[in-house]
């Protein structure tokens, strides 16, 4: 093989190295158009006939919740009751640093008002409240 024939595949090899190597025109350091990383749950979904009562068992639930929350239970005013399908166990309302169940639940966001303060309980499929208190 002659000196010049080894000179011409070198130099094709280096151009090839070096083109496959190339960004592009493109910045290496240049953010990705993928969104950020979501770390809150997606908002609920609510039914078509979202409007729902609310059970004598978990209307005992909420005024016992309010009671040991040192709130006046004698005038508590229902805003509103829905039927809602949450996203997770966390019943659209995640807590910082705890892990919820990821399934659907089938529940219900009860708004109430005791003492001029509105206050948002959830319900999966128990009769358990959990309130809701946006940080």
């Amino acid at each position: 093989m002659s000196v010049r024939y080894r000179w011409v595949a070198a130099l094709a090899a280096a151009t090839l190295l070096v083109a496959g190597c190339a960004s592009q025109g493109v910045p290496m350091d240049t953010p990705s158009a993928r969104p950020p990383f979501q770390t809150t749950s997606p908002l609920p979904t609510t039914s078509p006939s979202a409007t729902a009562s609310v059970s004598p068992e978990r209307w005992q639930a909420i005024l016992d919740d309010l009671a040991g929350r040192k709130v006046a239970t004698d005038a508590v005013e229902l805003i509103s009751a829905e039927s809602v399908t949450f996203n997770d166990g966390s019943l659209g309302c995640p807590e910082p640093g705890k892990m919820y169940t990821q399934a659907l639940v089938q529940g219900m966001r009860v708004q109430v008002k005791a003492a001029g303060t509105s206050y948002d309980y959830r319900f999966g499929s128990t009769n358990s409240p959990k309130l809701c208190e946006r940080r």
